[in-house]
């Protein structure tokens, strides 16, 4: 099993997983996925988000701020949506992507829980 099979597969033992994906944004492709169902495609997910992404490191760059994205929530009436970006430096351009039911999910825990993930992932 790869690191980045073992990555999604901790990232859908997240409580109230829905579905995971690690996502390249400078390509726009999703090199892997996990979870969903035929309602929730979790590579379309990811592809898409990598829009979200570079629209916030492109408002960062405009207004100045050298900070970098821990990561971005994006709260639905039933789901969240975290997009987190691979800080290590053989993952650069690289995002990890978790869909969770907002009624199932524990938000701190799951970014707390993401944010290792990404810490231990080197791809």
């Amino acid at each position: 099993m790869t690191e980045m099979d073992v990555a999604l597969k901790d990232a859908l033992q997240v409580d109230g997983a829905i579905a995971a994906a690690i996502g390249d944004y400078t390509s726009g492709m999703a090199l892997g996925t996990a979870g969903g169902d035929h309602t929730f495609d979790p590579a379309v997910a990811a592809a898409t988000n990598t829009e979200v992404l570079k629209a916030k490191m492109r408002t960062m760059e405009m207004l100045g701020l050298k900070e970098k994205i821990e990561d971005i929530l994006v709260t639905l009436g039933s789901q969240y949506h975290l997009i987190r970006p691979v800080t290590a430096r053989s993952g650069k351009g690289l995002f990890i992507y978790l869909a969770l039911h907002r009624e199932r999910a524990n938000l701190a825990m799951a970014r707390h829980r993401l944010k290792q993930i990404e810490q231990n992932l080197d791809m």
